[in-house]
C-alpha cells in the first residue's frame, strides 16, 4: 500500500524567497536608517557621547517623556478597555459614529490636534478657563503633555482589544455566572485573562507611539527647558543647531530604552499567552 505525502500549498512563493524579500525590505526600511544613528553618534567618542546624553537638560527631558508616556499609556489601557468593550458588546444609536471617532487621532494631523488641545485647555479656553478657576492648569504643564499623549494613544488600545472581545464567547461569562461566580470573579478570572495578551500589546503600542510623538505635544507643552521640554523636541533643537552627532546620540538612547521596554512587554505578553494555553 503506497503512502501519499501531501505538500501544503501556499499562494506565496517558497520559504527562502519570501524570507529573503522580508529581510531585504526590513533592512532597507528599518535596519539601515536605524544603523545610521549609531554610526553618526559614534563620531562623538565615548566621553563626548556620555556628556551629551547625561546632561541635566537631557535627563530632565527623558524623565518627562518616559513618565508622561507611561502615564498616558496606562490611562488608555484602562479607558481603552472600556471603550472597546462597549463598541464590541453593545448596540446603541450612534455606535458607528463613536466607532469612527476613535480613529480620529489616526487621521488628524498631529499639529492640528496640538493646536486644538492648546486652544481648549489654555487658561482662557473653553475647558481650561473653568479648570484654571479651580486651580488646575493644563496647557504648558506636564499634565497637558500627558493629555496630548493620551489623545494620540487611545486608538492603539481600542483597535487591538476590539477584535479579541468580538471573538470572546459570551457563553463563557454565562457559564461562570451559572456556576455562582460574581461579576468581579467573572471579570478577573474569565474575561481579563483572555484579554491580557492583546491588552499588553495595545499598551505597548500606545506607549511606543507616545515616546516618539512631537506634533501634538509641541504646542501644548510650552517647551520650557528642565520643565516641559520633551526629548523629541530637544532632538529637533539640536538638528536646527546643526549638532547632528548630539541629536543622533540622544536618539540612540531613546531607541535603546524603547527597545528594552518593548522587549520586556513582549516577553511578558508571550509568558501570559503560554500560561493561558497551559
Amino acid at each position: 500500500m503506497s503512502s501519499v505525502v501531501l505538500k501544503r500549498h501556499s499562494v506565496l512563493p517558497g520559504f527562502g524567497l519570501t524570507v529573503g524579500y522580508t529581510l531585504l525590505y526590513l533592512s532597507l526600511i528599518v535596519l539601515l536608517p536605524l544603523s545610521t544613528l549609531a554610526f553618526k553618534s559614534s563620531s562623538l567618542g565615548f566621553d563626548a557621547f556620555w556628556t551629551t546624553v547625561s546632561s541635566a537638560r537631557v535627563v530632565a527631558s527623558y524623565k518627562l517623556t518616559f513618565g508622561a508616556s507611561l502615564a498616558a499609556a496606562t490611562i488608555n489601557a484602562f479607558f481603552g478597555l472600556i471603550v472597546a468593550w462597549v463598541l464590541a458588546r453593545y448596540t446603541f444609536p450612534g455606535r458607528r459614529l463613536v466607532d469612527a471617532i476613535v480613529d480620529l487621532p489616526f487621521a488628524l494631523p498631529t499639529a492640528v490636534a496640538g493646536i486644538a488641545l492648546t486652544t481648549l485647555y489654555s487658561e482662557n479656553g473653553w475647558l481650561g478657563a473653568p479648570l484654571a478657576r479651580m486651580g488646575v492648569k493644563v496647557a504648558f504643564t506636564p499634565l497637558g503633555i500627558t493629555l496630548a499623549l493620551t489623545f494620540i494613544g487611545l486608538p492603539f488600545v481600542v483597535r487591538t482589544l476590539q477584535p479579541v472581545i468580538d471573538e470572546l464567547d459570551p457563553e463563557l461569562e454565562e457559564a461562570a455566572a451559572s456556576l455562582g461566580a460574581s461579576r468581579a470573579q467573572t471579570l478577573f478570572r474569565v474575561v481579563l485573562p483572555a484579554l491580557l495578551p492583546a491588552w499588553l500589546t495595545g499598551f505597548a503600542l500606545a506607549f511606543a507611539r507616545c515616546l516618539g510623538e512631537y506634533g501634538s505635544v509641541v504646542f501644548i507643552a510650552g517647551n520650557m527647558p528642565m520643565r516641559t521640554e520633551i526629548t523629541p523636541l530637544l532632538i529637533i533643537t539640536k538638528l536646527e543647531q546643526y549638532d547632528y552627532p548630539g541629536a543622533t546620540a540622544i536618539a540612540v538612547v531613546m531607541l535603546v530604552a524603547s527597545f528594552v521596554l518593548l522587549l520586556g512587554i513582549n516577553l511578558l505578553q508571550s509568558w501570559s499567552g503560554r500560561r493561558l494555553a497551559a
